[in-house]
């Protein structure tokens, strides 16, 4: 199959009665949650979206949004993933830099949200519940399917890349694709399996991993397979505990900050989860200690997976049923092997090929890698010269293929799962009235990854404290953004030239 439309329709004509999704005990059959599809694409082919079109999903894990994917794919138009924690200023950037069109999401968020399309191309808003649309009636006209090629986006996903503001992948359908048929081949995905999207569908790891993979993998990449995908709204751990053991869900995957999480339930035991198969999880380094830890409670091994949001999710993972090494120098876990056909190389800072167990930075190349950053030639070009995504992380890889992640050069901060660059905080801080100056950078946590912690100057003659600072900079952050610690300090580290030393504030 060549095109997610392609794949999805042969799932529906393969087993339409075959449950394909659910949410808080309804389950819609493929043909079912189609119908609901051609609703939602008819609706909005006469809100007048079209080929191309790009629309902003601002929403939870709930069924509106594998619909809404599945409608604007039958109109050969675009999802655009927002962050439903993202504020006005975050969200406005992602529409004006998508050109998004319209907007869909959640019934309680419509009304406080319309200032962040001012300016922007977006026309109309729509506003959806927890549930579906009502399925086909007789006699409505629903608009047919687009033709689609392999190369078209299907997504744009924002990612902060090595340098500046979000830019917006272009996940085109045949890097979805390339993930769904490689990862699900990798797990060994079938249609009897039960995919619980544990992770968010607005970001790729869900989007792709779980999402795409339930609805169009387990069968040859979509050649009239696909399994069901469970979802219960914003990730809580009590709900996913009890959504898996109902479902009873074989695979998952999710930062190490929700299994994190499962743990803290004093409850949770083996017999909750004794369904899963296959767990993987990512977006941060994993350290050793949590996966013995959560193995010894739940019988269950984690296994590492990276990807990026430039690579459509998964390109590295630790296979099914092994157990990742560990660094004997640095005490790093390894993150994986490289899925077929994926190319890894490990080059030095002159882009030479670094010497064989020397760390240098990972570049991919393979077809989950997309074409280039919307709207963006300077980034493409910068980022991945002729499709050689450069990742700005440091990496070791060992005789048998393992390969260690050692550092990151960029200066981004890994909060559980989500990615917080420094000087987007740093601005906002800036706006109080009485910063001078401010470096943020991230502190290692054994719960989150990272956090936040800002190092603040307040400015001559002006007064603030850290909680004043933190509580603004959570008005115009999404909560994972904001610093978790402010430091007031006299002054900060810099170089002969002036420039901060955000090196000398890690610690």
């Amino acid at each position: 199959m060549t095109t997610l439309t392609a794949a999805w329709r042969a799932r529906v004509l393969a087993a339409p009665d075959r449950v394909a999704l659910s949410h808080r005990g309804r389950r819609w059959t493929a043909a079912e949650l189609d119908a609901d599809a051609a609703v939602l694409a008819t609706d909005l082919a006469a809100r007048g979206v079209g080929a191309g079109d790009r629309v902003a999903l601002h929403l939870q894990n709930v069924p509106a949004f594998p619909l809404a994917l599945l409608a604007l794919w039958r109109l050969g138009a675009v999802g655009v993933l927002a962050n439903p924690m993202y504020r006005d200023r975050e969200l406005h950037h992602l529409l004006a830099d998508s050109g998004a069109v319209g907007v869909i999401t959640g019934a309680a968020d419509a009304e406080a949200l319309r200032p962040a399309a001012d300016g922007t191309a977006v026309g109309w808003w729509l506003a959806v519940g927890d549930g579906a649309v009502d399925p086909v009636r007789p006699g409505d006209v629903v608009v047919p399917e687009a033709e689609v090629a392999p190369d078209d986006v299907a997504m744009l996903t924002y990612t902060s890349g090595t340098t500046g503001p979000p830019k917006g992948a272009m996940n085109t359908h045949a890097n979805v694709l390339a993930t769904v048929e490689r990862f699900g081949a990798w797990i060994g995905l079938t249609e009897d399996d039960v995919v619980y999207a544990a992770a968010p569908l607005f970001h790729i790891t869900g989007a792709v991993a779980s999402g795409a993979l339930a609805l169009v993998g387990g069968g040859g990449g979509g050649g009239g397979g696909g399994a069901m995908l469970a979802l219960s709204g914003r990730f809580d751990p009590a709900d996913a505990v009890a959504t898996i053991e109902a479902e009873r869900a074989t695979y998952t995957i999710a930062s190490i900050t929700a299994f994190h999480a499962i743990e803290q339930l004093a409850w949770a035991d083996r017999r909750h989860l004794a369904s899963l198969r296959a767990v993987y999880t990512g977006g941060a380094p994993v350290p050793q200690a949590s996966i013995d830890r959560f193995r010894d409670r739940f019988g269950i091994a984690l296994h590492n997976v990276y990807g990026m949001t430039e690579t459509t999710s998964a390109v590295v993972a630790v296979p099914l049923g092994e157990a990742a090494p560990v660094d004997p120098l640095s005490g790093a876990v390894a993150i994986g092997r490289a899925l077929p056909g994926v190319g890894i190389e490990v080059v030095t800072d002159e882009d030479d090929p670094a010497a064989p167990g020397e760390p240098g930075e990972l570049v991919v190349t393979g077809p989950q890698v997309v074409p280039g950053y919307w709207a963006n030639p300077e980034a493409t070009a910068r980022t991945m010269p002729a499709g050689r995504l450069h990742t700005g992380d440091v990496v070791v890889v060992d005789t048998h293929g393992w390969i260690y992640l050692v550092d990151r050069l960029k200066d981004q901060i890994n909060v559980s799962g989500y990615k917080v660059w420094p000087r987007e905080v740093e601005d906002v801080l800036y706006e109080h009235p009485a910063v001078h100056e401010a470096a943020v950078v991230g502190r290692p946590d054994d719960y989150r990854g990272e956090i936040v912690v800002a190092h603040v100057v307040l400015a001559a003659g002006r007064t603030a404290t850290a909680d004043e600072l933190i509580a603004h900079t959570r008005t115009r952050l999404a909560a994972y953004k904001a610093p978790r610690e402010v430091h007031l300090v006299p002054e900060l580290p810099k170089t002969a030239t002036g420039k901060i030393r955000r090196d000398d504030l890690r610690g």
